[in-house]
């Protein structure tokens, strides 16, 4: 390294003292460099940084220098403090920077959940000195020091308040969350402003953990779960394991779904985040089950608003090689649907209530879930399915494409006495989107109250698709 003289020593040194106020450096930094690099000399504590700098070597000068403009990426500051454990929580909102949503509603939803967790009485009694608190733009991460029981306490307290917000808006106006919950270390670190910030596996599993999440989901790695589960019967009772899920770079993350009453989302998250094409997961159907029959009952419960309880029952056959303990669905209606207001359900043919094991698709127009049987169907055993829905239907037409071959279809339609109809039964050529109308045509009876509009045919196959307008 070139030697300089005085003059250039000087100007150097008061280069360095200006980067130093910029980037929040202080005596400490260059003390703490002059151990490093080893230097000997009549430096005091008592001196100040000009003084210091000043005592040292014009080769130590330059170099420091360089550093601080960034120029000497050898000699960046190493980590020496020691790692802290903090207990997370960490969310954001569904689809914060969805681009059909104004900038402006998005805003306020930001606001909304900053102050709903900032009156959360959690976050309101934390303890301010070792509480870390972190904005993530349309989210945020707290770290809590003292106890792995606030995170789960702000979740809860956030969830049953967010239901209360959103009891007055509808649709998009919804604000829905996800929420992460983990404990990690994490070391703190400066970032480019100088301000202490953290970084560190504790922080950045439980957003990966978050990631996971559904709309208005609480998910928790075991490593936390295990500890607070354990504390009461109440915390056990809301914790429900969900297996093994994979994150970035192919790391197995085992997590636990945590919901009670008011808060929380029952269905597990999928295991992919690549959703299949429904096509895809028909081939899946195609290859596993056949329909002995299928039955379709859809009951008009409001003519106003065309609310309307749908019934789907299907006696399935497994013809797969394999037993299998899963079936795949998919629903669509005509106006935007919260899944949670769908009153969901699929049973058996004794009344037994089936667990729906993931939400795959959750669009406003599009539901895909699988559904999980209470014991896997052996090759060639039968099976009776019964799914009920609530969805409007306002366009007043109906479409169902079978994903496997069917022997007997049925197809009831039930509305209150006095409104108009179409029935008309139509057959989709679904790549070419051309129509003809089906045959048999369909039959409708009268009664005091109701309409009954029915239309049945047999031996239908994998693909075929119909339209019900009525």
């Amino acid at each position: 390294m070139q030697k300089i003289n005085d003059t250039e020593k000087i100007s150097k040194i008061g280069e360095i003292l200006g980067l130093l106020d910029e980037t929040h450096r202080g005596k400490d930094w260059l003390l703490e460099e002059i151990k490093k690099s080893r230097i000997k000399g009549a430096i005091k504590p008592t001196m100040n940084s000009y003084q210091i700098l000043r005592s040292c070597p014009g080769e130590f000068v330059t170099k420091t220098l360089r550093v601080l403009k960034g120029e000497d990426f050898e000699n960046f500051s190493d980590v020496r403090a020691l790692t802290k454990t903090y207990h997370w929580f960490f969310c954001d909102i569904v689809a914060g920077s969805n681009p059909t949503i104004p900038t402006k509603e998005q805003v306020r939803k930001v606001i909304a959940l900053n102050e709903i967790v900032a009156r959360a009485d959690t976050f309101k009694n934390r303890d301010k000195r070792s509480t870390v608190v972190l904005s993530t733009g349309d989210g945020m991460a707290i770290g809590f020091s003292d106890s792995a029981e606030k995170p789960l306490k702000l979740a809860i307290e956030t969830h049953k308040a967010l239901n209360k917000y959103n009891l007055q808006r509808r649709g998009k106006e919804k604000l829905l969350i996800r929420v992460g919950i983990d404990t990690g270390p994490v070391y703190f670190i400066k970032d480019i402003t100088g301000r202490l910030n953290v970084w560190g596996p504790g922080i950045i599993v439980t957003r990966r953990v978050m990631d996971l999440a559904s709309d208005n989901q609480i998910l928790a790695s075991s490593r936390i779960s295990e500890d607070v589960r354990k504390l009461s019967p109440e915390y056990k009772s809301i914790f429900h394991s969900i297996g093994d899920y994979t994150i970035k770079h192919g790391e197995q993350l085992n997590l636990y779904n945590i919901y009670g009453d008011n808060f929380g989302n029952k269905m597990a998250p999928r295991k992919s985040k690549i959703a299949k094409s429904n096509l895809e997961r028909e081939i899946k159907t195609v290859n596993n089950f056949v329909f002995n029959s299928i039955g379709i009952e859809l009951d008009v419960l409001d003519a106003k608003s065309m609310m309307t309880h749908h019934t789907w029952t299907w006696n399935v056959i497994n013809v797969a090689k394999e037993p299998k303990d899963q079936v795949f669905y998919y629903l669509d209606g005509d106006i935007p649907k919260e899944f949670s207001d769908m009153n969901v359900t699929v049973r058996d043919e004794r009344g037994n209530r089936l667990e729906i094991q993931s939400l795959n698709v959750n669009k406003p127009y599009h539901k895909e879930f699988n559904v999980k049987l209470n014991r896997p169907l052996k090759p060639k055993q039968k099976k009776i399915l019964i799914l009920e829905y609530d969805w409007e239907e306002p366009e007043r037409t109906f479409f169902y494409r079978f994903a496997s071959d069917c022997k007997k279809f049925r197809y009831d339609f039930t509305i209150p006495k006095g409104v108009e109809l179409k029935t008309r039964v139509l057959k989709v050529d679904t790549e070419t989107g051309y129509k003809i109308h089906a045959s048999p045509p369909p039959k409708m009876i009268h009664s005091a109250k109701k309409t009954i509009i029915t239309w049945s045919k047999n031996n239908l196959h994998a693909y075929d698709a119909y339209q019900f307008d009525w």
